[in-house]
């Protein structure tokens, strides 16, 4: 192994000429807190207020129901097929149609899922079905 260290004659040549004072970078802009801690309590993000932009919404996160279709009806069905006995041989072709609302009634029923409506695809029964499939 050979280690290969290469030294100016000069020491000179590589510093900066004399008199010659390096400035530092000058300050940026500080970052701004929108609310100041409150004593005693976590500094944790702030809740959007009415005041705030809506948050965009997350594609595949919003409610499906009957008479919905596209790409995350599809998911759903090909979801609902990986479960014994809720959507065996039903179509997977993206309309939430009256056979996709049946199973998810029954997925919902089977697995007891609240908080959604029955035979509705929201945030309590997405959640339940990812936890059972892939």
């Amino acid at each position: 192994m050979w280690l290969l260290i290469h030294h100016d004659a000069d020491p000179a040549a590589s510093s900066p000429p004399s008199g010659h004072v390096q400035s530092p970078l000058p300050p940026g802009p500080t970052p701004k807190d929108p609310s100041p801690p409150v004593p005693g309590q976590p500094n944790l993000p702030r809740r959007p207020g009415a005041s705030d932009p809506p948050l965009p919404e997350i594609p595949g996160t919003g409610v499906l129901r009957q008479g919905d279709s596209g790409h995350g009806v599809y998911e759903l069905q090909v979801r609902l097929q990986q479960l014994p006995d809720i959507y065996a041989g039903g179509a997977i072709d993206g309309r939430y149609d009256a056979e996709v609302r049946a199973a998810v009634t029954r997925f919902q029923k089977r697995y007891g899922v609240r908080g959604d409506e029955s035979g509705v695809y929201g945030a309590e029964t997405r959640f339940a079905l990812m936890l059972r499939t892939k």
